[in-house]
């Protein structure tokens, strides 16, 4: 498979799975040993590509964004909401620069994603039937402490097959913030935090990407299937997780975590 094809699929992946509680990095790691792409570039370009995804927030929320923005200097409510998404971010922040190099070492591993997958997919089908009762429903009004919480959190995504949004959206959950306020500032804390892991992973690995002659073309490729992807989803995850919850997402990644043991088990 040429690798410009490669990179539409996993774009495709990364966009579809970043802001849903499916784990995006587990899915493209399955998906990475399905295709045969074992050379360590693709594990570069799994994260390079997440800042696709994540300008799509950007796009999307732009209006609400930009009002937070400029009202920073004069909005008390402005300056607290951009307060509880970098409280959010620094665990993330000082975890991640201790421990980077150990996660890509260690726990990039198919066996450690599938079964993070399957107990990652048990929780949601816990805490969507034995949820606390909500007492917050407006992302941007969410308390410092309960920002706090989510960023703690958010932590546990730094092993592959967790996810992201999955620990931040489930930590709203059980800091009483409803469903869809969880997951939109899942969405808030997702532009700091995968920019971060951008810079960092960039900064690491520019000389192996600038080393392929084509490695820049394909992250590209990548970057723009992504935030096209991300962009439908956003839109629709809100919607569904709403009236759903998050239970199918649960047996979604218990079917696959089982589905990739199988794969992993018989190859």
């Amino acid at each position: 498979m040429p690798d410009w094809l490669s990179a539409i699929i996993l774009g495709l992946v990364e966009g579809l799975t970043e802001f849903i509680p499916v784990s995006s990095t587990g899915h493209l790691l399955l998906t990475n040993r399905l295709l045969g792409l074992e050379d360590s570039f693709w594990d570069t370009f799994a994260v390079m590509i997440q800042l696709g995804a994540i300008l799509a927030v950007v796009v999307l929320y732009f209006q609400r964004l930009w009002k937070v923005l400029i009202g920073l200097p004069t909005r008390p409510e402005d300056r607290r909401f951009a307060l509880s998404v970098l409280i959010a971010f620094v665990p993330a922040v000082v975890l991640g620069l201790a421990l980077h190099d150990f996660i890509k070492a260690v726990l990039f591993d198919p066996l450690i994603v599938c079964w993070s997958l399957i107990i990652g997919g048990v929780v949601l089908l816990v805490i969507d039937r034995w949820r606390p009762e909500p007492r917050f429903d407006d992302a941007m009004k969410t308390p410092l402490l309960t920002a706090l919480g989510v960023g703690l959190l958010q932590c546990l995504a730094m092993i592959p097959g967790v996810s992201r949004s999955g620990a931040t959206i489930v930590g709203g959950v059980l800091m009483r913030m409803e469903k869809r306020a969880a997951a939109e500032f899942s969405f808030f804390l997702a532009i700091p935090t995968m920019v971060g892991a951008f810079a960092l992973d960039f900064l690491e690995s520019r000389d192996q990407i600038f080393a392929r002659p084509d490695g820049v073309m394909i992250i590209a490729i990548g970057f723009i299937v992504s935030f096209i992807a991300g962009a439908l989803v956003i839109k629709w995850m809100l919607g569904f997780i709403g009236k759903y919850g998050l239970a199918p997402f649960g047996w979604w990644r218990i079917v696959i975590g089982l589905a990739g043991l199988a794969v992993l088990t018989f190859t």
